[in-house]
């Protein structure tokens, strides 16, 4: 048994998404009611993602996109729909908060591979599946190595990089890049928005 992603990892985890929740709760709150009055009373985003071993579990985020539609009945493009307050939420990644809630359950990580959308699970590779092996996480190994500039073969590459060398002091460093990107409004946007490109498999 590794004792680190086994144990340690997990109970550091979960103690901080808790004092995390504490610290950020009054800003939580704001963001609530303001999104509250901006998307019709659904403050929140959930949606089914795939967990460790693919496990499928439901991920919140705070929502930062209202659900108008064209006179088809069809969702309106992203950019027309991203409310003033949402955008400001994406680019300080604030809509990422209500996912300490999924830490907090098991779901997911500090840190891990980024979880995607149960679709994809078909289209992996078996080296690609690899990311399975480990919990997901809000932040990654390739978020911080390029997140949208890089393709979705490379971002795999790093998330099996991560599962083969997982140590503390990796987390540790990917948590400081992390910050150091929130803060410098760098690549801001995670791998599975809606406006991001349809993973369609490796060729």
């Amino acid at each position: 048994m590794k004792i680190y992603p086994n144990l340690i990892k997990r109970l550091a985890d979960f103690f901080a998404a808790l004092i995390g929740i504490l610290i950020v709760s009054l800003l939580l709150i704001t963001l609530i009611i303001i999104l509250a009055i901006y998307n019709n009373g659904k403050p929140f985003f959930y949606q089914t993602r795939t967990g460790k071993n693919g496990k499928l579990f439901t991920i919140i985020k705070l929502k930062t996109m209202n659900d108008k539609k064209d006179s088809e009945g069809n969702l309106l493009p992203v950019v027309h729909r991203i409310t003033k307050v949402g955008n400001f939420c994406r680019k300080y990644s604030l809509d990422e908060i209500p996912q300490l809630f999924n830490i907090l359950k098991g779901d997911m990580s500090l840190v891990g591979p980024r979880p995607l959308l149960p679709k994809y699970l078909p289209l992996y590779n078996e080296r690609q599946n690899r990311r399975h092996e480990v919990t997901p996480g809000i932040t990654g190994w390739a978020q911080v190595n390029g997140r949208n500039a890089i393709s979705w073969e490379e971002k795999f590459e790093y998330d099996v990089h991560y599962v083969d060398n997982q140590s503390f002091f990796l987390d540790l460093r990917i948590i400081f890049m992390t910050i150091d990107k929130v803060i410098n409004k760098k690549d801001i946007n995670n791998s599975e928005n809606e406006d991001m490109p349809v993973f369609t498999g490796t060729k």
